[in-house]
């Protein structure tokens, strides 16, 4: 996706009671000159064909569009924190421990990259640790040969005194994702306040939003986001996320002084 479409979508998140309720016609009689130069409707018509946006079936011959479920998450960057944090943990960890040889490096490599997208944390490089269900990787695996001394899962508690939350402070780097959300959380307070009725307002809001959604997505990409009661107790992603909604929401009313031009 282009990135011109990207931050249009972010857009449309942030501001969706302007453009998606209740519709485009809010932006005054001179909206379809202003979306024309803009490319608006082709990029509308991308995320449509991707499934990312969706035409209200009860308003046909209307230009109002919503988010579609696929759309808001991609927006969040592929998963939705408050879900995540909110998820019930039955107190197991599932760990996949392997022992590749060198001469498989590339199996290897392919292999923590997977771990690592799925937002393992690793005590080693080859013990690797999640709270959640490994349902996906035993699908993956089910029809493959079983070898224990090359990869294992496995289902474990603790059982010699070590905590939950040393088990967290060894798997992942939360110094590091602490940092992340720090640079956005200073990110989202320089947001420019002006109301929108020059071009160089409507800029500087522009690359506001761009850097914003580039701060939150390095910083959540980071972040296993995992379940409540073992967050560390300075963790700032339930704070930069809070902070996110509450600086989003006042944008949205600042939109409403845009006036094409």
């Amino acid at each position: 996706m282009k990135p011109k479409t990207e931050e249009f979508l972010n857009l449309l998140l942030w501001s969706a009671d302007m453009l998606a309720r209740p519709t485009f016609r809010n932006l005054t009689d001179s909206y379809e000159s202003w979306a024309y130069r803009n490319g608006l409707h082709r990029q509308v018509a991308t995320l449509e064909r991707q499934h990312l946006l969706q035409r209200d079936t009860h308003s046909p011959d209307d230009r109002l569009y919503r988010l579609t479920a696929e759309g808001r998450l991609h927006v969040l960057g592929g998963r939705d924190p408050e879900e995540r944090w909110a998820r019930h943990w039955d107190g197991k960890w599932r760990l996949v421990i392997f022992d590749v040889p060198t001469c498989q490096n590339t199996q290897r490599e392919r292999l923590r990259r997977y771990l690592r997208s799925k937002a393992f944390g690793y005590l080693q490089n080859s013990v690797w640790i999640t709270p959640d269900p490994l349902t996906e990787e035993r699908s993956l695996l089910g029809s493959s040969e079983i070898n224990v001394e090359s990869l294992l899962l496995l289902e474990a508690c603790p059982c010699a005194g070590e905590s939950d939350l040393e088990i967290v402070a060894g798997a992942w780097d939360f110094k590091s994702i602490n940092a992340r959300y720090a640079r956005h959380l200073k990110i989202i307070e320089e947001r420019p306040g002006e109301a929108l009725r020059t071009d160089a307002a409507r800029n500087a809001l522009l690359r506001w939003a761009t850097a914003e959604r580039t701060a939150w997505l390095d910083s959540i990409v980071n972040d296993p986001l995992l379940p409540g009661r073992i967050l560390p107790s300075n963790y700032l992603g339930q704070k930069a996320w809070r902070r996110r909604v509450e600086v989003l929401r006042e944008a949205r009313r600042q939109l409403r002084t845009f006036k094409p031009a």
